[in-house]
């Protein structure tokens, strides 16, 4: 089915739930909307998408219904509770999580779907509030691969670097590994930066050296700017970070692997956490480090 033929439900207009959405939009799909605060809703009901009051309104007018919420609680809610989606969907819909939720919840979502005549896949994406808006995220799918290849068109509208990872709860997986190298890597970016301004270097030339070398990443790339700018909005927020580093953790202990980077990395985002900072973006992490930037 095209794209300007489906009919789809985005559960979640949240930093990177807006800019997915609004591709749809633009994509030419038929776009049917649910948020907890309606008026960050608002430019995507001004470009035509359908507003509705809850998950289980929205769905039978779905032919495919996406969520990106922040918590697998959240997920739980649209998906399962009193107002959630699963009840009222009808027979054939598919439905694709981006959220970075557990796997335990993807195969759970995946086998009401079947036993109600659904397809679902799990779809956590990674590039952060810029990957989002231009539509570059990288997409971790799981789930049956004659589903993934149904829904290729529509993950081709949002990402570049999508890649098949198998079973239900695979994608979930594979987003872990994302997040656990990017925890130890965060630590290790803000640390250059506070060395580089401790030595007294020009952190816009130390970034030009190091940043195409061995050194090299996508955070060192992306956020390192923004520490220098001073600015430490949310690409990806705190709080959602810790969350995701939780997971991680649990599976691991799950699997009997000890991951030291990563629990020291939790550590350190917890105490920006008690420091009320959890609305910022990862790489406020620099402020642990640099003491112009403390926040008491």
């Amino acid at each position: 089915m095209k794209l300007n033929d489906l009919h789809i439900g985005f559960i979640g207009i949240g930093v990177m739930g807006k800019s997915m959405a609004k591709h749809l939009i633009n994509a030419g799909a038929t776009l049917h909307i649910y948020n907890r605060t309606k008026e960050k809703a608002m430019e995507l009901i001004e470009l035509g998408a359908k507003w509705y009051e809850t998950p289980k309104e929205l769905a039978p007018n779905c032919d495919v219904i996406c969520t990106m919420v922040g918590y697998p609680a959240d997920l739980e809610e649209v998906v399962f509770g009193e107002n959630g989606f699963i009840q009222s969907a009808k027979p054939g819909t598919t439905l694709i999580d981006f959220t970075t939720s557990t796997p335990t919840l993807a195969k759970k979502i995946e086998e009401e779907a079947i036993t109600r005549g659904m397809k679902s896949l799990d779809a956590p994406v990674s590039g952060g509030d810029l990957g989002a808006r231009e539509a570059k995220l990288a997409i971790m799918v799981g789930g049956e691969k004659a589903t993934f290849d149904e829904m290729i068109h529509i993950f081709n509208v949002l990402g570049q670097n999508i890649v098949y990872q198998g079973k239900s709860g695979s994608g979930q997986h594979v987003k872990m590994c994302n997040q656990i190298a990017i925890a130890s890597g965060m630590l290790g970016v803000c640390e250059a930066l506070a060395y580089s301004k401790a030595a007294g270097l020009d952190g816009e030339k130390v970034l030009s050296s190091i940043s195409t070398g061995a050194a090299g990443s996508w955070s060192l790339s992306n956020l390192a700017p923004r520490v220098l700018k001073g600015d430490f909005e949310p690409g990806f927020y705190i709080k959602h970070f810790i969350k995701d580093m939780g997971i991680a953790i649990d599976e691991a202990e799950k699997m009997k692997l000890n991951l030291p980077g990563l629990l020291l990395a939790k550590s350190c985002y917890e105490e920006l956490s008690k420091k009320g900072l959890d609305e910022k973006g990862t790489q406020a992490l620099y402020m642990l480090y640099d003491p112009s930037h403390h926040v008491q």
